[in-house]
């Protein structure tokens, strides 16, 4: 082989090879180029698909200039949704013998972040179960005696002694849940949840 058919084959080659990545660089066109004759009888048959979401554009704007930004719905600051700000501190829920364990029903709304104490007065061994609660919420954080307990999920918490926890949590799955002492049937044993 020559060297003139050497640089050919070799310019041929780079231009080959060179061609896709130059083409996947290269800007998107602005407007579709429009389509042959033969298609623009089945254009009108076809429904347009209305632009569903702006965002897109937004979107695109953002990527290009190499930050992926979530705008949130609300401004929960620096600490977020745990913020002591976004905080609702719950009525107490009491555990006593003969004693209603929550005054009222409580209503919450989902994605809200609460604080409830639940103490017990040591008359007598008491325990609060709800499993459907506990997996309607994320909790943050059991408080007992000023140790902090960040549980991965949790059935029921029992009292053997007087003494007080705080549970604080967000509330996630809309529904109504109960917190009631195991073995009881009344109502003034069990405190109601209503997520919304």
């Amino acid at each position: 082989m020559t060297l003139l058919n050497r640089l050919m084959s070799g310019a041929a080659l780079a231009l080959i090879l060179g061609l896709p990545a130059a083409a996947q660089d290269a800007p998107a066109p602005d407007a579709p180029a429009e389509a042959p004759a033969a298609d623009s009888a089945a254009a009108p048959a076809e429904a347009v698909a209305p632009e569903e979401d702006d965002d897109e554009e937004e979107q695109e704007d953002a990527a290009e200039g190499g930050v992926h930004e979530a705008a949130g719905k609300f401004d929960y600051g620096f600490a977020g949704l745990l913020a002591r700000d976004n905080r609702t501190d719950l009525a107490p829920l009491t555990l006593a013998a003969g004693q209603p364990v929550a005054s009222a029903e409580y209503t919450l709304k989902s994605g809200g972040y609460y604080r409830i104490d639940i103490t017990a007065d040591g008359s007598q061994e008491l325990a609060l179960s709800g499993g459907d609660f506990f997996r309607a919420v994320w909790i943050n954080e059991i408080v007992i005696e000023d140790i902090e307990i960040r549980p991965m999920g949790i059935h029921s918490i029992e009292f053997d002694s007087a003494g007080t926890a705080t549970l604080s949590f967000i509330a996630v799955l809309p529904g109504r849940y109960a917190l009631s002492v195991p073995g009881s049937s009344g109502d003034s044993l069990q405190a109601v949840f209503n997520i919304q």
